[in-house]
């Protein structure tokens, strides 16, 4: 009995269970078989009853149609012999023709709630029990509606129906059907099907078993052996049916090498090319010349005044970089980035390539910006703390020295916009580079551009700016202009994120007098714009007002800055 069920759930290794890979296969197949097949039919279930209540809607209203008509006859006949017995009673006759089930019910309810007649196989009652559906039908009225459908309980049961006023008798005539009996046949057929869908499954499983261990007989073959070989800690031959034993045990020592050398390769082969181009890469054993239409957020950051610090520093600039992209990098990497491209000091970051991330990749590459503007800030501190201690040593420094601490005052500027995009491989077989193409990725560089114009260290478009207002409410998105940069046709919204943990009383203060002051500027009123601009510090209200004082004011204003260069 134990070796049945060590065959049937798999050996103990260890205290854990090696569940046989046949077991796993069936028993997925089966469930998703199942799941499968009850779905659809539930969703078969749900669209017949849909169809079954436009149906049941349409028999209903016949049948209410009928009855209004001949209760208006017999209106007709009861101010002719004033006998409202048999008036009432014929009603119910007729209505009863037309019903279908054992709980089908018409009756004729007045605004009181008492009913005037009442038709049904069941024991007839005074008054219509459920007000709440009762105060609807009057509402309706109210508002001109004397016609529509109902959902309405009675007897502790749910009716669907539909009601019509009826201005003879002065009361509401009713004609509903009870859900459980109506539904019972389309219940009752779901409950066979699905009874029909396991016994299929089980056989089809029972099949499946069959055909796979017959499949995948060498695979316990090989499992069996490598569950001894660790049992006894020794490594010895697998025994295949018509493989030689030393071919076998040659395969399985030149796995492990190759395996070894894989790793290897994978980890420098992952240092070249951003990650889910590795995983694709090892887990498809070759890179295609391919690309696909992706929605990414795009980092675009630069350092400023490179041309001074390579004249300055030669070819120490390399190390000053590496110092600089060591720390910028690890930082786009924890927050799910990969590396699009470095091009001397330009760096270009890519966020939501990641499969399965659930984070928000425009907080992710926000946050990352921050980091990278924190690592550069960083360096400037060190640099500044070395000076200090080289002018308290020695007095001062040479002006060669002091131009080689002004060039390695790293200052960098960040540009993120985020959208459509084409990402990929390009290039050929014989030599290929993955890249990000799009409309978005020269424009988070333009963004990077306008730091240096505006003075703050990151720029954000508006689709950035929404997508994190979607989730987080960590920064303070300062609108700083509409811009029309240098190569677009169109004006954009351009924003300045800060850090909600930043923001001091002052500094709100000069917030809000910014965007006061914008408002007024957007709308050409240059006096009114000046006067705010001058009472807010921030550091943009600068580059406003040299643009609006005395005649600098563009003329043919409409609202939207253009830039002359990138």
């Amino acid at each position: 009995m134990g070796d049945q069920i060590s065959r049937l759930l798999g050996r103990k290794i260890a205290g854990t269970r090696v569940v046989p890979l046949i077991l796993k296969i069936v028993m997925i197949f089966v469930v998703f078989l199942l799941v499968s097949n009850f779905t659809t039919n539930y969703i078969n279930l749900m669209l017949n009853r849909g169809e079954q209540i436009r149906l049941l809607n349409q028999l209903l209203v016949k049948d209410l149609r009928e009855l209004h008509v001949f209760a208006n006859n017999q209106y007709e006949i009861f101010n002719f012999n004033q006998d409202l017995n048999v008036a009432v009673t014929n009603i119910e006759n007729a209505a009863i023709r037309n019903h279908r089930g054992d709980r089908s019910v018409s009756f004729g309810v007045a605004a009181s709630g008492e009913l005037f007649f009442y038709a049904a196989e069941m024991e007839r009652v005074q008054r219509f029990d459920d007000e709440a559906a009762l105060q609807h039908i009057l509402d309706a009225h109210n508002d001109g509606v004397e016609e529509g459908t109902i959902n309405f309980t009675h007897r502790g049961n749910d009716y669907f129906g539909v009601y019509k006023y009826n201005s003879s008798w002065d009361v509401y005539q009713v004609r509903g059907e009870e859900l459980t009996e109506f539904y019972a046949d389309s219940v009752r057929i779901f409950r066979d099907v699905a009874l029909i869908i396991l016994g299929i499954t089980l056989i089809i499983a029972v099949v499946g078993v069959l055909l796979l261990r017959f499949i995948l007989r060498f695979v316990r073959v090989i499992t069996d052996s490598i569950m001894k070989m660790q049992a006894d800690q020794t490594l010895n031959l697998l025994n295949m049916d018509g493989a030689p034993n030393d071919d076998v045990t040659y395969l399985g020592v030149a796995f492990n090498s190759l395996a070894n050398t894989i790793d290897n390769l994978m980890n420098i082969f992952k240092k070249f090319v951003a990650r889910d181009v590795a995983a694709k890469a090892y887990k498809e054993r070759e890179i295609r010349l391919e690309g696909t239409r992706r929605e990414l957020t795009i980092l675009f950051t630069d350092i400023k005044s490179f041309t001074f610090m390579t004249e300055t520093l030669g070819t120490d600039i390399i190390k000053l970089l590496n110092l600089h992209y060591d720390q910028a990098i690890r930082h786009i990497h924890e927050h799910d980035g990969d590396i699009g491209s470095i091009i001397g000091d330009a760096l270009l970051a890519v966020f939501g390539t990641v499969e399965d991330d659930p984070e928000n990749k425009s907080l992710q590459a926000l946050r990352a910006s921050y980091l990278i503007t924190e690592v550069a800030a960083s360096l400037r501190s060190e640099m500044s703390r070395r000076r200090e201690v080289i002018m308290k040593q020695r007095g001062g420094l040479t002006e060669a020295e002091e131009r080689v601490y002004k060039a390695v005052l790293l200052e960098v500027g960040v540009g993120l916009d985020g959208g459509q995009v084409f990402y990929g491989n390009i290039g050929s077989y014989e030599r290929m580079v993955n890249t990000v193409i799009g409309d978005n990725v020269n424009s988070s560089a333009r963004l990077e551009g306008l730091t240096r114009f505006y003075r703050v260290p990151i720029i954000v478009s508006e689709y950035v700016k929404d997508e994190v207002m979607s989730v987080n409410s960590d920064y303070r998105f300062v609108e700083l202009d509409r811009v029309q940069v240098k190569g677009k046709t169109i004006g954009k919204k351009i924003y300045w994120p800060v850090p909600m943990d930043q923001i001091d009383e002052p500094m709100e203060h000069d917030i809000e007098t910014f965007v006061q002051a914008l408002h007024h500027y957007y709308q050409g009123e240059w006096r009114e714009a000046e006067e705010l601009f001058k009472a807010s510090e921030l550091i943009p209200s600068q580059v406003f007002l040299e643009r609006i004082t005395g005649e600098n004011a563009p003329e043919d204003w409409n609202g939207i800055w253009t830039m002359k260069e990138k």
